[in-house]
């Protein structure tokens, strides 16, 4: 899961948003239109980024359907010093 983390999170040019993206989910869960609001984000892109960490793993959502909820999964919160220590590096 490490390594997922870092390709996902730091190893691409999309990295530092969905570094964003699951940040904001560990705050507290939300579908694809509060996390475009929330971090300025077109609504297609924010789709994007949750499709991304969701195919990697690194979230899961509370349904397939429109509106779905998202927010870390198990195997994230696991490994959330990695995601620590990537947070960090993408935000310097």
């Amino acid at each position: 899961m490490d390594t997922v983390l870092w390709q996902t999170l730091a190893g691409t040019r999309g990295g530092p948003n969905r570094a964003r993206v699951l940040r904001a989910l560990d705050e507290r869960p939300r579908n694809a239109n509060q996390l475009a609001d929330d971090l300025d984000l077109a609504y297609n892109t924010a789709r994007y980024h949750l499709d991304v960490l969701e195919a990697n793993g690194v979230i899961t959502s509370s349904e397939q359907d429109y509106g779905a909820v998202y927010l870390p999964s198990d195997r994230t919160r696991n490994h959330w010093e990695t995601v620590e220590k990537i947070l960090t590096q993408v935000d310097d």
